[in-house]
């Protein structure tokens, strides 16, 4: 197969030829010498390995096959065109598609601000949002099915990692719970038979799992999959909970309290995760920063 090294002027001096059908003016039109033109020309159909051009004293036109590369000179011109069209529309992110997998405190808590910021800036942003587990949420983003994950737990030394807050937990009781009135309460105390739990797949399960307070109670409580389960079970006082901050807006009934657990140990990191190796494109790193602001505000 032949070597060919063909640029992009080298297009544009062929089509000039083609067109003025004359050596001089098309070599102007190109900004070069007739020699230096005819040397161009020479090269392509070299590398083409055949005649492109008819020449006479008069006249220079297209052979057959140069007539057939005319158009595709100019299908690939357009190509071109329109491939850098989508360049310039991606970067000023006239289009595009970023994905994100959150927890689904989070989810809830933050992204529709996110979301609301982010589409009214850049409309025509094709925007994705799983409400995932911690664990769920980063199958996706080692998949590839998402741009980030924001996530806690789980071991993310994969991943390029930015700490968007430390929560501190909080007892949720009724309020005739002994415990209702109190300010603070420590995680012993709040570790009573009564605490009921989420699943163990959750990572607010698995965080206090690894208190040794929680790990030493002995509970009978229930253990449920989701927080407005819990919620309607602790307003029925069948039990109380710890639950990170960011999920008690799912406990905002009437007679719920929410007391803080002075433990300094005791914080749960909400992480921002994406990819080492692979670059964000500029329509998902405009929804990163938007989320870093979030968590900031």
């Amino acid at each position: 197969m032949r070597s060919i090294n063909i640029s992009t002027r080298d297009f544009d001096a062929f089509l000039a030829l083609a067109q003025t059908q004359h050596f001089t003016r098309a070599a102007e039109r190109c900004h070069l010498s007739q020699s230096a033109f005819s040397q161009k020309i020479g090269r392509i159909e070299a590398s083409a390995g055949v005649r492109l051009f008819e020449r006479s004293t008069r006249h220079v036109t297209l052979t057959p096959e140069g007539e057939v590369f005319v158009e595709e000179v100019r299908r690939i011109q357009n190509d071109m065109r329109q491939a850098f069209a989508g360049l310039q529309d991606l970067a000023q992110r006239r289009v595009g598609r970023v994905a994100v997998a959150a927890l689904p405190s989070v989810a809830a808590e933050w992204m529709p601000q996110v979301i609301a910021r982010y589409r009214a800036a850049n409309p025509r942003i094709k925007v994705e949002l799983f409400d995932a587990l911690a664990g769920a949420g980063l199958a996706m983003l080692r998949e590839g099915r998402v741009d980030m994950a924001i996530t806690a737990g789980e071991d993310l030394q994969e991943f390029d990692c930015v700490v968007l807050r430390r929560e501190k937990f909080f007892l949720v009781c009724r309020d005739d719970h002994p415990l209702a009135n109190r300010r603070f309460v420590s995680l012993a105390q709040a570790a009573g038979p009564d605490m009921m739990h989420l699943a163990r797949s959750s990572s607010v399960r698995q965080h206090l799992q690894a208190q040794p307070a929680v790990h030493a109670a002995h509970a009978d409580g229930l253990e449920v999959e989701h927080l407005a389960t819990l919620s309607a079970l602790i307003a029925q006082g069948l039990g109380v909970s710890v639950v990170p901050e960011l999920t008690l807006f799912h406990f905002r009934r009437e007679r719920l309290r929410a007391i803080v657990v002075r433990d300094p140990a005791l914080r749960r990191s909400i992480v921002l995760a994406r990819h080492k190796a692979k670059a964000l494109s500029i329509a998902a790193q405009a929804m990163f920063d938007e989320v870093v602001a979030q968590s900031r505000a």
